[in-house]
């Protein structure tokens, strides 16, 4: 069998972003319950009516199955019968009975990896239903289905992450987080249509989902962490500067190039995760260090601090205590003040007695045999002379 071809950058040897048509199915996660005791023969009539009850057990206890459980195992039939069952499906979805609705929809995922055909007509009219309990399992079941078919419910997906109802909106904005991972492609596009939006809640949650697309996302991703992080809003930027620390173990040039302009940012958090960024990126990267030089006079104390922090990294002892104290010259703040003072103090100039002997260097070892003749003397090399022993007093002996 021949090996898939990887295409991989020449100068870092990672693969390269250029799809495939070989791609991990994700299948819709499947609740499991007493109705997938029931045996394959006895769905169909179960689902259809025709038969009233079932008695199945399930884990050492036996249950009564009903059509509402016959309507759920829908979703664990196969071969021919899938045919037969899609049918039902789809009466069930038109059914009057609220709960009937509310079970097709629950086998609504399953059945649709074998035959989709309809299914999403109807579940994009049954998240309007005039039952609460019945656009509720809608909104669920989008959810579970929006990562499978990001085609057939890319308008229904986009309208319900509009949508007024915050419940509604948040369950589409789960399938959407879900739809990062198996379909990145088509979730960039989703998060650029939001980010383009007058909404605050709907920029903050897209750039919430940022760092989800990062992963496999590439260059579309990294456009739109830019574009984030230009947003007017505060919170927003924030919600981008997160996946700076993300990006920086993947593409150090590319996080290069948003930390200096995060860096520059008005609101301190979004600062905070620039110079977090930094740290994790290699600091003889020359525009880091440039950076982090910058920061140091920075007008907020918080990124002023941090970059201080960083100081060590980048410079020598004896060019760092220099740099230190020319900051002390124009530093106000306490806190960064002690912070430069620690590292400009010269413990071989100005500590201690102790603490400057303690970069003296050793003295040299006394041969072996002159120690044997001090110590035959009574005498102890580098100590005081040994004090004299006393004589052995005899014990009394009593009795």
């Amino acid at each position: 069998m021949s090996r898939e071809y990887i295409a991989r950058d020449p100068r870092t040897g990672r693969p390269i972003n250029v799809g495939s048509t070989r791609r991990r199915t994700k299948k819709s996660d499947l609740k499991e319950g007493p109705w997938m005791a029931i045996p394959q023969q006895a769905v169909i009539p179960l689902a259809k009516g025709q038969i009233e009850t079932y008695r199945v057990g399930w884990k050492e206890k036996d249950y009564h199955m009903t059509r509402l459980d016959a309507i759920k195992a829908l979703s664990i039939i196969a071969g021919d019968q899938i045919h037969e069952g899609h049918k039902i499906l789809l009466d069930c979805l038109m059914d009057d009975d609220p709960e009937v609705r509310i079970a097709g929809l629950f086998a609504l995922p399953s059945v649709a990896e074998r035959r989709s055909s309809e299914l999403f007509d109807h579940l994009s009219v049954l998240l309007d239903d005039k039952d609460a309990n019945v656009r509720k399992a809608a909104s669920n079941c989008l959810k579970s289905v929006a990562p499978v078919f990001p085609s057939a419910t890319k308008g229904t997906l986009a309208f319900e992450l509009r949508h007024h109802i915050r419940q509604r909106s948040q369950a589409a904005f789960a399938g959407l987080g879900d739809l990062c991972t198996t379909w990145p492609e088509v979730a960039c596009d989703h998060i650029d249509e939001l980010l383009q939006e007058e909404s605050l809640y709907l920029r903050r949650s897209a750039a919430a989902l940022l760092r989800k697309v990062l992963v496999k996302g590439g260059a579309a991703a990294w456009d739109l962490i830019g574009w984030a992080l230009e947003d007017e809003d505060p919170e927003t930027r924030i919600q981008a500067s997160r996946s700076l620390v993300p990006l920086a173990h993947r593409e150090q040039r590319i996080a290069t190039i948003l930390a200096e302009r995060a860096i520059l940012d008005s609101e301190s958090k979004v600062m905070l995760s620039a110079i977090r960024c930094i740290e994790v990126l290699d600091t003889d990267n020359g525009r880091a260090r440039d950076l982090v030089l910058a920061g140091c006079s920075h007008e907020h104390a918080s990124v002023r601090l941090a970059c201080v922090k960083i100081l060590p990294r980048l410079m020598g002892d004896e060019i760092l205590r220099n740099h230190c104290n020319a900051l002390l010259r124009e530093e106000k703040d306490e806190k960064i003040r002690a912070e430069l003072k620690q590292m400009a103090f010269d413990a071989q100039i100005e500590g201690t007695e102790e603490q400057k002997n303690a970069f003296l260097a050793p003295a040299p070892k006394v041969p072996k045999i002159d120690r044997e003749i001090a110590e035959a003397q009574g005498q102890t090399i580098g100590l005081e002379d040994l004090p004299p022993q006393e004589p052995e007093t005899k014990k009394t002996r009593h009795g």
